[in-house]
């Protein structure tokens, strides 16, 4: 039997933790805010704990969980999907949808990719993973047996139902917050960029 690594110091979550079991279908997240906080967390790129952001600007709250795949970069090969010439050169961000409110940051969850969302914020690509914790008992019927859809550009299906009320939620934040954020619909899913280290 294969030993789990020991870690002697807490690992970077963006360094130090895998992207997943099976990327891209199964894919960590590390989770970095809830539905229920009303201040923006991100984890500090240096020592890899998290720090205030700042707080929600608007009375909207993240519509799922938020945060990132480890050891993944939203950089040019994620630009390129889009049509843009750079990324914001951050992890690639992630909204993990499920059934049972989880309410605690700093997380690893377990995910099934449904697809993605292409997003860009003053010029650069920000592009959104849209993920279900896997094994949830509603979101993960998503799926329907499949292992990875396309969700965005899906016509007269749920899930484009599902994607449109996060889409929104998203739109409605960045638009309280003055974050000038554009949101492109594509029929292709995003690449994932699984950086080597």
């Amino acid at each position: 039997m294969i030993q789990p690594p020991y870690y002697h110091y807490r690992p970077h979550p963006w360094h130090g933790l895998d992207a997943g079991t099976s990327p891209p279908d199964l894919m960590n997240a590390y989770i970095e805010i809830t539905p229920f906080d009303l201040v923006k967390y991100e984890v500090d790129k240096r020592s890899g704990f998290l720090r205030v952001d700042r707080p929600q600007r608007t009375s909207s709250t993240p519509p799922t969980l938020y945060g990132f795949i480890p050891k993944t970069l939203c950089g040019p090969r994620v630009a390129k999907v889009g049509g843009i010439q750079s990324g914001d050169n951050d992890p690639l961000d992630i909204c993990v949808l499920s059934e049972r409110p989880i309410d605690r940051v700093e997380v690893i969850l377990e995910t099934r990719v449904l697809g993605g969302l292409l997003m860009e914020d003053n010029g650069q690509a920000d592009d959104k993973i849209v993920a279900v914790l896997k094994d949830d008992a509603i979101f993960s019927n998503l799926l329907a047996g499949q292992q990875r859809v396309i969700v965005v550009g899906c016509a007269n299906d749920h899930r484009v139902e599902l994607v449109g009320v996060l889409i929104k939620r998203l739109a409605k934040i960045a638009a309280g917050e003055g974050l000038g954020m554009l949101l492109r619909y594509r029929s292709e899913c995003i690449a994932i960029d699984i950086a080597q280290t």
